[in-house]
């Protein structure tokens, strides 16, 4: 999927895409505009200019430059966006259930779920934040900087598999405890060294985006994994790592997920270079000992 406004100069696709795809362009100033509406999505696009202007800490006349330079007709022209998405965030599983387009025929099925995951996996990367992307590599690359890992019931799945691949790379790997008691603990120890990587999609869990926010007040990195609707927790987020959810069934994907963090783990492995190796084999040499120690004698 590509950014297109129509002729009327109304917005075609998701106001969303659209701001994050203009981050590496926008001035600094504009880019605390478009960083602000996506951290409080959409609520604060739907804000009087002059409001949006104190939460972004600009100028007026930056909002509707910003405005300008995404190609709008005017804020109005935004905001009608913003509410149409509204509209298409409050979906649940079950309201989605009887979703037209997925009312295919039973021997087609195969070839039009394939169809949807390609084209969500390909419209993710396209609309993907180069700049968001390649900053949580150099966090993920630094051994000095501690990570934990949290999920939802199921993004926890997501965290697991990331955290697993990390901890063969480099030390200092952790997946944050379920307990409160636990958690608590993680947040009193954590400092501005540490980084925490959060996976939270819609219909966002409340302990999830807790927790980030409480790392966040400790001086915490973020990094988090949302939909393009966006985690309440990219309120604290340093890096937002966005992707299409939309799935053939009524319960949303996470095929561009795990792409993404397949990608991730990639470049991290390619950062940290022969440091990575050299754990890896080391700890795969363990593996072998123990394996042979543990075989019965003949």
């Amino acid at each position: 999927m590509t950014r297109e406004i129509n002729k009327d100069g109304d917005i075609t696709y998701p106001i969303s895409v659209m701001l994050r795809n203009s981050l590496d362009s926008l001035s600094p100033s504009e880019r605390k505009v478009a960083r602000a509406i996506l951290a409080n999505y959409p609520i604060a696009g739907l804000e009087t200019i002059a409001e949006l202007a104190k939460r972004a800490k600009v100028s007026p006349p930056t909002v509707v430059r910003f405005i300008s330079r995404l190609g709008l007709s005017g804020y109005p022209v935004f905001q009608k966006a913003l509410v149409r998405e509204v509209h298409e965030q409050l979906g649940s599983p079950l309201s989605q259930y009887d979703r037209a387009d997925r009312h295919v025929a039973s021997d087609k099925f195969l070839e039009y779920s394939a169809s949807v995951y390609l084209s969500r996996v390909a419209d993710t990367f396209a609309e993907l934040p180069q700049s968001e992307f390649y900053a949580a590599v150099e966090m993920l690359s630094d051994p000095r900087r501690r990570v934990w890992l949290i999920g939802g019931k199921f993004s926890q799945i997501l965290a697991s598999y990331l955290g697993a691949h990390l901890q063969l790379l480099r030390a200092g790997i952790h997946a944050v405890p379920t307990e409160e008691i636990a958690r608590l603990s993680v947040v009193a120890d954590s400092g501005r060294s540490d980084v925490v990587i959060v996976f939270d999609y819609r219909r966002y869990d409340p302990e999830t985006v807790r927790f980030a926010q409480r790392m966040a007040d400790r001086g915490c990195d973020a990094i988090l994994f949302t939909d393009r609707w966006l985690s309440p927790a990219a309120d604290v987020a340093s890096v937002v790592l966005p992707v299409y959810v939309e799935a053939p069934s009524p319960f949303d994907s996470f095929v561009p997920a795990i792409a993404v963090v397949e990608s991730l783990v990639a470049a991290v492995t390619d950062r940290i270079g022969e440091p990575g190796r050299t754990r890896l084999e080391g700890i795969e040499s363990m593996r072998v000992r123990s394996s042979t120690r543990s075989a019965p004698s003949s």
